[in-house]
């Protein structure tokens, strides 16, 4: 396989501390390169700044789990509308020195007042509760148990040592980008709304302009008590207590014993093949990793380099396997903790089979019904990936939910609160439905490829249900077609959800009228819409051993390679 070096996109560079790269990061500075290209270890994320701290953990003797913490937390000031410390996620990560992968899992959890009573009064109940910038929306976040599982079992540094940089960036700011000040102005009411979020993300009132510098000494007030205290500060201690405060003022619904009762958890990821390669991704809570194999499974079968690269033969199939693929999600994922999920029937070979053998190759099909098979017993986000120079890889996918989460700093404390109980079912008695300590099942999907059990990629990408779509499409280029990292992460996407057929603008007028005449409904987004997603990845050279990083145009995001 061919993976071209190219200079338009990313950057390798050799630097020690993130600030070097946070005095080059201005509106309108060059930015370099397709592929960053390295021989020791890589970074890449949403940001500059983070990436470039990942690098400075690195280069201080830290491990590729030391590194993605450092990244995580810093992505509370660097990207704050999308991630960070009032959140949650999952990571996966592979150690050289061990042969079986494993999932952090520390998504937000519902609070002991979450009940169906409440949420699902009536049939307005759920929405009124979980809507963008209502308080009732927010779970217990779970980074920082997390973060500390993931280090305790895995890391060589200590907590305190991870969080320098994120205390350093809070309290000396990152520069604006122009995105930032975009998506500050699309959520210009939510933020107006709290007056503790209004004084950091606004200026007199309006969007901090690109080139301004966002400093939060709220939050790195916090960070400074973390790395004193450790996690009991978060869960047990004053920042708990405040949290708990400043939600119950707004009319909220989360309780100490809530914090004290949050626990990160070590799973077992979901694991696949797709042409010779291993798959390994998230598994339940989220759907993510399970559907993404299901729905590779199906493309296998089909000779697609024969295809073409997005031509419409390619994406009508591509769209008839993701409408059965999300069906199959839509009422089959939930809490293993209080459900069983039948991953291993979504992942198998046969049943992908049989799901191919219902395409029609020439014409749309909106008849599709998804097998019931999971038993009750008792659904904005930041990607960032890492390899460092001993082989060890991790795919990290944090979350608050939607751009500024529930829209609440907690004043004193700099932490923006996550929205994601709205992820949960608006219907009671199914497997996503809201209740007590329950965490909302997801489309989220880090993911590490392995080739002959030797590191080849890792990979990630926000965007909701395009999640999945997304990494599809990207495994697909760099496997079926032979692009390189970034060219695989830029080339044009298309989602099929909802029986609409989304694609990018880049994607020919021919085509689009080709499917049209499938009978697809299509629906035409602008070039690198943010729609669907922004992609962050690390692919391993087999022969050289060569590290290339992607960073997705639609996002800020930038590789960082020595």
């Amino acid at each position: 396989m061919s993976h071209r070096i190219n200079r338009r996109r990313s950057i390798v560079i050799f630097i020690s501390t993130a600030f070097f790269l946070a005095s080059c990061y201005l509106p309108g500075h060059a930015q370099a390169a397709d592929d960053a290209v390295a021989f020791h270890a890589m970074v890449a994320s949403a940001h500059p700044i983070a990436s470039a701290v990942g690098i400075e953990i690195l280069q201080q003797g830290g491990n590729a789990v030391d590194a993605a913490i450092a990244v995580a937390f810093a992505l509370s000031i660097a990207e704050p509308n999308a991630s960070g410390i009032g959140g949650g996620g999952f990571m996966i990560i592979k150690m050289a020195d061990q042969r079986e992968p494993v999932m952090i899992d520390y998504r937000e959890m519902a609070p002991g007042k979450a009940t169906p009573g409440l949420f699902y009064q009536n049939d307005s109940s759920f929405h009124q509760l979980t809507q963008e910038g209502v308080v009732t929306a927010i779970g217990v976040p779970g980074l920082v148990a997390g973060a500390d599982l993931a280090l305790k079992n895995y890391g060589t540094l200590s907590l305190r040592t991870v969080l320098q940089p994120a205390i350093r960036l809070a309290r000396y700011g990152v520069p604006v980008s122009q995105k930032l000040t975009a998506i500050i102005a699309e959520n210009y009411e939510k933020i107006m709304k709290f007056p503790a979020t209004a004084s950091i993300y606004l200026s007199n009132d309006m969007p901090l302009e690109p080139g301004t510098i966002l400093r939060n000494e709220d939050l790195a007030r916090s960070l400074e008590l973390l790395a004193e205290h450790g996690p009991d500060m978060f869960y047990r201690g004053e920042i708990a207590e405040r949290i708990v405060s400043a939600v119950k003022d707004q009319g909220g619904i989360l309780e100490l014993q809530d914090f004290n009762a949050y626990q990160a958890k070590q799973r077992k990821p979901v694991i696949g093949t797709y042409r010779g390669y291993q798959i390994i991704s998230a598994s339940p809570v989220t759907g993510g990793g399970t559907h993404l194999i299901e729905l590779l499974n199906i493309m296998e079968g089909f000779k697609l380099k024969k295809m073409g690269h997005n031509a419409a033969e390619y994406i009508h199939l591509l769209a008839e396997a993701m409408k059965m693929v999300y069906a199959d999600k839509a009422i089959n994922t939930g809490d293993p903790d209080f459900c069983f999920v039948p991953v291993e029937k979504f992942i198998a070979k046969k049943y992908a089979r049989q799901l191919r053998k219902k395409i029609n190759k020439t014409t749309a099909r909106f008849d599709y019904i998804p097998p019931n098979c999971i038993l009750l017993e008792s659904n904005s986000t930041s990607h960032l990936s890492v390899i460092d120079e001993h082989g060890n890889m991790v795919a990290l996918t944090q979350s608050i939910n939607n751009f500024f989460g529930s829209g609440l700093v907690v004043p004193g404390t700099g932490i923006l609160l996550n929205d994601h109980l709205s992820d949960f079912d608006d219907r009671p008695g199914r497997p996503n439905s809201i209740a007590p300590y329950k965490r909302p099942t997801s489309s989220i999907a880090p993911t590490i490829i392995l080739k002959k059990n030797k590191p080849f990629m890792t990979l990630g990408t926000p965007g909701g249900t395009r999640i999945i779509s997304a990494l599809a499409q990207i495994i697909m280029n760099v496997i079926d077609f032979g692009m390189s990292m970034d060219e695989a992460i830029e080339a044009p996407r298309v989602h099929c959800f909802n029986n609409v057929l989304h694609v990018e603008g880049r994607i020919p007028m021919e085509t689009i009228e080709r499917l049209r005449s499938m009978g697809h409904t299509v629906k035409i987004h602008p070039d690198f819409d943010n729609y669907f997603g922004g992609a962050q990845g690390i692919l391993v050279e087999l022969k050289t051993k060569l590290l290339y990083g992607g960073a997705d145009s639609r996002r800020d995001g930038v590789a960082i390679g020595f």
